[in-house]
Parts: structure tokens; sequence; C-alpha cells
């Protein structure tokens, strides 16, 4: 192939990119459109059950108060490389010792006018250099060996005789009744978790769900604090807040419009501690825009064409109190 044809489809898909974009891309700044946020109370690491309308399940939190162990393993390896790299090793206080031992030979030979290796020169001063290096080994070693033993915690019992008493073998504790009928599993098991029991919803509940649905987009939309507070979670407002934070500083504004509840379900509700959660599964459309705020222009997302969205959406209550949104999670 010739450079004049290379060069030709070169500035053929150069177009093509261009044209690319220029065309608008599904907006995902909408509520929750980041990633998942939020918390399910003590079911926050647990995905929500499928449902008909979101049979693949749901992805995981990007943001939550609770941090999966998942999240603190990576930390945790970090910080245990990090006192492993800290600690004095043998082979390198070998070779400290070593290049201080060649140095000083070196040395000794340049002030008698020997040269920089004469001390080496004979059968006599290697031997001689070699045992002043095991000498200088043993004592890093024996030194080194004795600040580690100082640093590691003793036992309680560390230096004690042993009575007779703790020479003999000690009774088990006897497990709760509970705990003995649950098998072994629930034995072994660390402590419980929070307590939950499932709950039956009503249709109002439901109703009260499709009604916050376009209610609190409706909120984000017109960057209602108040109206948002109203109507979802601390935790939350604290990622709305944040989000409708950034969108200032970057001059632009989120609007979001037509939010139609197409398809909805039930994936899970239960209470637990004195608060009702419900998970419900649903699949609406809205229309979502990025709009400049200087001149109005659209720079991301459609103001016409509506789009279609899959999450799970979690709801608590107080008992007795109004539902809010606690949680937000696309659907896989």
């Amino acid at each position: 192939m010739s450079l004049i044809s290379l060069a030709r489809r070169g500035r053929v898909v150069a177009v093509l990119a261009g044209a690319l974009l220029l065309v608008p891309v599904l907006a995902e700044a909408r509520p929750g459109g980041k990633g998942g946020v939020g918390s399910r109370g003590s079911r926050t690491e647990a995905a929500p059950m499928r449902t008909d309308t979101t049979p693949n399940g749901a992805q995981p939190f990007q943001r939550s108060a609770q941090p999966s162990p998942a999240q603190a393993a990576p930390a945790a390896g970090a910080a245990a490389a990090a006192a492993q790299a800290a600690r004095p090793s043998m082979a390198r206080s070998l070779m400290m010792g070593l290049g201080a031992g060649l140095l000083g030979a070196g040395l000794f030979g340049l002030l008698s006018g020997s040269g920089f290796f004469s001390g080496l020169a004979s059968l006599a001063g290697i031997v001689g250099f070699l045992l002043q290096l095991a000498l200088i080994g043993g004592v890093i070693w024996l030194a080194v060996r004795f600040f580690r033993r100082r640093s590691e915690p003793q036992l309680a019992t560390a230096g004690a005789p042993l009575s007779r008493e703790a020479m003999q073998p000690q009774p088990r504790p006897s497990a709760p009744v509970g705990a003995m009928a649950g098998g072994l599993g629930a034995a072994a098991a660390a402590p419980a978790a929070a307590q939950t029991t499932p709950i039956e919803l009503v249709g109002q509940d439901f109703n009260d769900f499709e009604r916050l649905l376009g209610e609190i987009n409706a909120a984000y939309s017109n960057e209602d604090e108040k109206g948002l507070r109203e109507r979802v979670t601390d935790e939350m407002f604290g990622y709305f807040d944040d989000d409708l934070t950034a969108n200032v500083r970057k001059g632009v504004v989120d609007r979001v419009s037509d939010v139609k509840l197409l398809q909805g379900d039930l994936s899970e509700a239960w209470t637990e501690e004195g608060f009702d959660y419900a998970t419900v599964a649903m699949r609406f459309s809205l229309i979502n825009a990025l709009y400049e705020r200087s001149s109005g222009k659209v720079v991301d997302g459609s103001a016409t064409v509506p789009q279609e969205v899959s999450e799970y959406w979690t709801f608590v209550r107080r008992r007795g109190g109004p539902w809010k949104l606690s949680a937000i999670q696309q659907a896989a």
C-alpha cells in the first residue's frame, strides 16, 4: 500500500473520529450515575437479590460509609510491606560491614604509602581480613537479634514458673443453647451482625417509592438542597451535595426531566434496630443533559432523546416515619 493511500485512509479515520466526538453521549451526572453510593444497613456488603427487572444483579458500591473488607485489605497489605521493608536486614548489614572493611584496608594501604590494595597483597593479610569480617558480622548479627527480641511482645507468663493448676487441662466454656442448635457453623462464626427480620410492604409503600424517584431527580436537577434533605439520608445528601458543588466549580448544571417508571419490583425488605429497609429494582426512562451555565449549551447527554436506566434504590424509614433514599446501585 502506498504512502498516499495510507494518508488518505488516515484522514478518513480522523474525520470519523471527529464526527463521533460530536455525537451527544448519554450523561451520567444524574443522581447515582457516577456509581453506586450509600448504605443498606447491615446488608451493605451483601448484593441485593436479583429480580425480573434486574436479572443480572447489582454492581457493588463505589462510595459508602461502610467500607468493605476487600477495600481495607490493600491498605493493610501496604502497611505490612512497609513494615517489612523497614526491618533491619542481616544481608544488608553484612554487605555494609564488608564494604567498611574493604574501605578500611584500602585507606590503611594509602596511609602507609603502599597503595590502596596493598593491605590485601599477602595470604596472611587476606586471612586476617576475613577473620575481621567474621567478627564484625557476628557482632552485628548478635546486636540485630538482641534488638529484635526486645521489640517483640512477650507472653504474660514468660519467665514465671507454671503452677500445677496451669498444667492441668482447663474445662471448655459451654456454648449457648442457640449456638449448639445452629450446628458447627453457627458455633464457630464471628459475633452475629444486627438481627434482621423480613417485613411485608403494602401498595402505599410502592407508591411512595415511585413518587420519590421523580421528586429526588427533580430536586437534584433544580439544585434544591432543602428538597433533597427532606427525601434522602444524611449520607446520600453528602454525596449529592459534593456532585452539585463540583458542577458549580466546572460551570455546568445537570438537568433531569420526564422521569417515568417503566418496571419495578421488590428485591428485599427487612427491619433492623428500629429501622425498616426496602431495596427496589426499578427500570425507568428520563431525559438527562449537562448544560453550560453561562451559555445554556448542552455539553453532555441529550435534551430531547430519553434514555433507560436500571438501578436498585434502597429506602429506609424509622418505624412510623416517611421513607428516605438510602442507597443507589446500578444494575449489572
